[in-house]
C-alpha cells in the first residue's frame, strides 16, 4: 500500500490508529501535499486537514515542517536505492541489467504519488539536510551501478563511477522527462530506446576473459 493510499484508508477525523498507522497517514497526506504546493507554499494547517487529523495530533508525530519533509525525503530516496539494487540484481546478463534499471528509474517518476519530485525536483535543495539527502542517494545508485561495472570489466573503480554517474544521470533526467512532455511513446519503448543507446555505450567495455560470458550482444 502507497502512502496515498494509507492516507485515503486512514484519513476519517477521529478515527484512533496505532501510532505507526498514523504516522503512515500523515506522511501520505503530506506528500500529497508537498507535491501539489511545494515546501515553501506548504502549510501544516494544509497537511493536518488533508490527513483529517488536528494540528496538536500531527505536532505529536513531527515537530515541524522540515522534519516531516525530511522524514519523506528519507522514505522515497530509501525507495529508489532499493529499486536500483533490486534491478540490478534481477539478472546477470549485462543488457538485461542495464535495462532493469532504467525501467526502475521510470517506474520510480511514473509512480501516481509523484514523490520523485520530492526527490528531484525540491524547492527547498538550498536546506543542507535536502541537499545532503538528494546528493546521497544519487551516489548511492550510482556506486550500486559502479559495484557491477567494476566486477565485471577491467575499469578502475574510479572509471567504473564516472560510467555509473552517467548512466544514472541519463536515467532519471530522460524519465522526467518523457514523464512531463507526456511522451506518446510507451514506458516499455521508451526504455527500449534509452538502453539500446546506453548499451551501446557500455558494450565497448570488454568482460573480464575470465567471466566465461559471450563477448558480443550476450555480454
Amino acid at each position: 500500500m502507497t502512502a496515498i493510499e494509507q492516507t485515503e484508508a486512514a484519513r476519517p477525523r477521529g478515527t484512533r490508529l496505532p501510532r505507526r498507522a498514523r504516522r503512515n497517514q500523515l506522511l501520505g497526506a503530506a506528500q500529497e501535499v508537498f507535491v501539489a504546493q511545494g515546501y515553501h507554499s506548504a502549510a501544516m494547517d494544509d497537511i493536518a486537514e488533508r490527513a483529517g487529523v488536528s494540528k496538536p495530533v500531527l505536532y505529536q508525530h513531527f515537530p515541524g515542517k522540515l522534519e516531516l519533509y525530511l522524514a519523506l525525503l528519507d522514505q522515497h530516496c530509501e525507495a529508489l536505492l532499493q529499486a536500483v539494487r533490486t534491478a540490478l540484481a534481477s539478472t546477470t546478463d549485462n543488457k538485461l541489467r542495464v535495462e532493469a534499471t532504467m525501467d526502475a528509474y521510470f517506474a520510480y517518476v511514473e509512480d501516481e504519488g509523484g514523490a520523485f519530485r520530492l526527490v528531484f525536483e525540491s524547492d527547498l535543495t538550498n536546506e543542507p539536510a535536502v541537499r545532503e539527502r538528494v546528493d546521497r542517494v544519487s551516489l548511492q545508485c550510482a556506486e550500486a551501478i559502479s559495484d557491477v561495472i567494476a566486477e565485471d570489466t577491467d575499469l578502475s573503480k574510479d572509471e567504473s563511477m564516472l560510467l555509473a554517474v552517467g548512466l544514472g544521470g541519463v536515467s532519471q533526467v530522460v524519465a522526467r522527462y518523457w514523464l512531463s512532455s507526456e511522451s506518446p511513446i510507451p514506458r516499455d519503448k521508451a526504455v527500449a530506446l534509452l538502453t539500446s543507446l546506453a548499451w551501446r555505450g557500455i558494450a565497448g567495455f570488454p568482460l573480464h576473459p575470465t567471466d566465461g560470458q559471450p563477448p558480443a550482444d550476450g555480454r
